[in-house]
């Protein structure tokens, strides 16, 4: 199998990543079935990368149909390290214009139809979200975005909605009452999922819109989001390019250890079946080693 250093996932108006050299697609069946699309593995800044379309190259899966634990597991079976995740959103802050990045450190789930874990089936366990992004990663990604000539804000609350309806204008008025700075349908599961994968995993939030809370501005629709979706993905591929010709694959990171304290469910009572499901993720705490 192909093996990686970084995975980038890719959201609406960003298919694919430009300045790959040896690319190659990966198709991948997992436990949790297929993935959005095919992975484009290649190398990049000195590092072996995959890609991902996380509503595939098509765009024809809506944010509650993405696959997000084939997407994950997939990245994982991979090798990946460090995973990198590029997805448009609305702004709640007057300060967080259209083409703006935003670099979030915590998120808020209004999810409610969405399978974000691996375990479960006879093996419980429970990672710490209390810091849910990857500090050095976001802090790469920021510096990169700088140097790409991006606008950039370092830090801030993301709240993944449900979707695929955009806000009434009394929930925009609420999540703006609870400090939330950026609205998007999609990186929580796939943060959730990574920890428990033990992937470093940070968000570029790239603006596309005020949602519907500035009065000032037209209502959102789909026309002006995909002329500000174009206007990003150039920016977000050249903020990613740098930020992996930076990123130190050497560095030690307590998050590649996220499981160690997490499953409660001892080792002996764990279903053949489940062990066999999530190998990748929990094979190197066997007593035996890998599975």
């Amino acid at each position: 199998m192909e093996t990686i250093d970084i995975g980038v996932i890719g959201g609406s108006g960003f298919y694919d990543m430009p300045g790959f050299k040896n690319k190659k697609e990966v198709f991948l069946d997992t436990p949790f079935g297929a993935p959005s699309d095919a992975y484009m593995v290649g190398e990049l800044g000195g590092k072996r990368v995959a890609f991902l379309a996380r509503h595939n190259r098509k765009h024809n899966l809506f944010p509650s149909e993405v696959n997000y634990r084939a997407n994950i597991y997939g990245f994982k079976m991979l090798g990946a390290k460090y995973l990198i995740s590029a997805s448009a959103v609305g702004s709640m802050k007057e300060g967080f214009q259209p083409t703006h990045f935003v670099f979030p450190d915590q998120y808020i789930d209004r999810t409610r139809h969405r399978p974000d874990t691996f375990f479960g089936g006879g093996i419980v366990a429970h990672v710490s979200l209390a810091d849910p992004v990857c500090g050095y990663l976001r802090e790469v990604l920021f510096e990169s975005s700088r140097e790409a000539g991006v606008v950039g804000h370092l830090g801030g609350a993301y709240l993944c909605m449900e979707g695929p309806q955009f806000s009434t204008r009394a929930e925009s008025f609420t999540y703006r009452s609870w400090d939330v700075d950026v609205i998007g349908m999609t990186n929580l599961p796939e943060a959730k999922l990574a920890r428990e994968a033990e992937i470093a995993y940070a968000t570029i939030a790239m603006v596309t819109d005020y949602d519907c809370w500035h009065e000032d501005e037209e209502h959102v629709t789909v026309e002006q989001v995909v002329k500000i979706l174009h206007l990003n993905a150039d920016h977000a591929a050249n903020t990613i390019s740098k930020a992996i010709e930076r990123i130190d694959m050497n560095r030690d990171n307590h998050l590649f250890s996220g499981l160690q304290f997490a499953i409660m469910t001892p080792e002996e009572h764990w279903p053949e079946e489940k062990v066999e499901e999530i190998k990748y993720i929990i094979g190197k705490y066997l007593k035996g080693g890998e599975a």
